[in-house]
């Protein structure tokens, strides 16, 4: 059976054998990665294996995390806020352009991950050493984009809710203009861009339809013929699959169903 974890609140989902443990969504585990033995949060309930995957390139769950896992967790944190204060300070002291978003400190806490935001390149190999003589640990330091430091910090968007990123979004896709485009937004960059910057993650989720309902349409510029009369098609209405048409009789301009068309032609 194969359980979907999150390493961190609203990450990316790994799979991983259940191992016959009774595991439930919402409940804490310990896995090995790539980093080391780490703390998870199981996301997906076990459930046969996808066609797709292969079980035996999967790791199993270590065990449920115990008392002494989460004793040992809460001193991770612990030293996880110092580590930022630490690395805070060395920051400021060597006016280094960079700005740290997270600490996070492997389960057997001899490595701590620092992730930042930067502009251009930072060279902070003096910062690495003297953190690393501070707490004890290997340190890395990781950057990461506008959109991972805003789901790393939270915050309310422009539409009153907590944002998408930070609340349910586990893993970001590409977004472009053209998105905005098929569904007649405004390409306003102040309009489009999200608190990271970026287009904003939410000019998808309705972007498929769009283009599917448009495909039945006559494209502006196509002459028609229908009921109302015949002419070049002005303006799309998706969602009420209707268009504008400019009369060739008197140049009027007039409503038409989709239904109400007869024939369309390229022109």
């Amino acid at each position: 059976m194969v359980v979907g974890v999150s390493l961190q609140p609203v990450g990316h989902i790994f799979n991983y054998l259940s191992g016959g443990i009774d595991l439930k969504r919402g409940d804490r585990v310990v896995v090995e990665t790539d980093a080391g033995t780490c703390f998870a949060t199981v996301v997906t309930e076990p459930s046969p294996p996808a066609v797709s995957l292969d079980p035996s390139l999967l790791k199993p769950v270590l065990r449920m995390a115990n008392e002494n896992d989460l004793r040992v967790e809460e001193e991770n944190r612990y030293r996880e806020q110092q580590a930022r204060r630490l690395c805070v300070e060395g920051i400021l002291q060597r006016n280094l352009e960079m700005k740290l978003v997270n600490v996070t400190m492997t389960y057997d806490g001899r490595k701590a991950v620092f992730y930042f935001v930067a502009e251009k390149r930072i060279d902070f190999r003096n910062l690495v050493r003297d953190l690393a003589n501070a707490l004890r640990v290997r340190v890395e330091m990781q950057q990461i984009g506008a959109r991972d430091e805003t789901k790393a910090t939270g915050g309310i968007g422009p539409c009153g809710r907590e944002l998408c990123c930070s609340s349910w979004l586990r893993d970001f896709e590409a977004v472009t203009v053209k998105m905005a485009r098929e569904q007649g937004l405004a390409l306003n960059p102040s309009r489009l861009a999200g608190m990271c910057g970026r287009l904003k993650c939410c000019l998808r989720y309705e972007y498929a339809t769009y283009v599917e309902l448009k495909r039945g349409l006559p494209a502006p510029g196509k002459r028609v013929e229908s009921v109302k009369g015949d002419g070049k098609v002005l303006r799309q209405n998706v969602l009420k699959q209707t268009v504008l048409i400019q009369l060739d009789e008197d140049g009027g301009v007039v409503e038409a169903a989709l239904e109400d068309i007869v024939d369309k032609r390229a022109g």
